[in-house]
């Protein structure tokens, strides 16, 4: 696995080394040894997969505040997303920033998305499926997100937008009362 550290101090986006012959390939997802080696968190708790319907469609920016915050594993096992992280991080130099990057079958790069970090994803085929792995299990008191269209984040979404869920469109825009999570 090759680990590409963001600007985003603690998040990485990993790129696999598949092996492949005539029958097809196979490639590691997770090793705990490699992923300790770099300080990452190697304990997860659950396993997700969800498919999303229609070209454009935003699922997130979810997060948890602690002690029920999350990593999270993020890959493309069909179609391809635009995987998408923002720092909630209370006193973080890149606080409220947020980066982005092409997740897909193809390209089986993952996202290590770490504890404080806001996360969510834009379709951009018409099906797309992701599996993640979570380090803490759900906790509806602690939910929390930022809004997919909020303009002190401005996230750069490559496609129109074409659906988002009721629930996501109810989170409140950052204003000045958000601090951030204490990590």
């Amino acid at each position: 696995m090759i680990f590409n550290p963001l600007s985003l101090s603690g998040a990485f986006t990993i790129d696999v080394q598949p092996f492949q012959d005539n029958r097809g390939f196979f490639t590691r997802t997770f090793c705990e040894n490699e992923f300790s080696g770099q300080g990452l968190v190697t304990h997860f708790v659950q396993a997700n997969h969800s498919g999303t319907k229609g070209k454009g469609v935003v699922r997130g920016m979810h997060f948890q505040f602690p002690p029920h915050g999350e990593v999270k594993l993020v890959k493309c096992v069909q179609g391809v997303i635009f995987d998408v992280i923002i720092d909630v991080r209370a006193g973080s130099s890149t606080f409220l920033q947020w980066y982005g990057a092409e997740l897909s079958a193809e390209n089986k790069r993952m996202m290590y998305v770490p504890v404080g970090f806001a996360h969510g994803f834009q379709s951009l085929s018409e099906y797309s499926e992701i599996t993640y792995m979570v380090s803490s299990f759900y906790n509806k008191e602690s939910e929390s997100g930022i809004r997919y269209d909020d303009p002190l984040v401005k996230i750069n979404w490559p496609l129109p937008v074409s659906l988002v869920s009721d629930k996501d469109l109810k989170i409140p825009l950052v204003d000045e009362k958000f601090q951030g999570v204490i990590v």
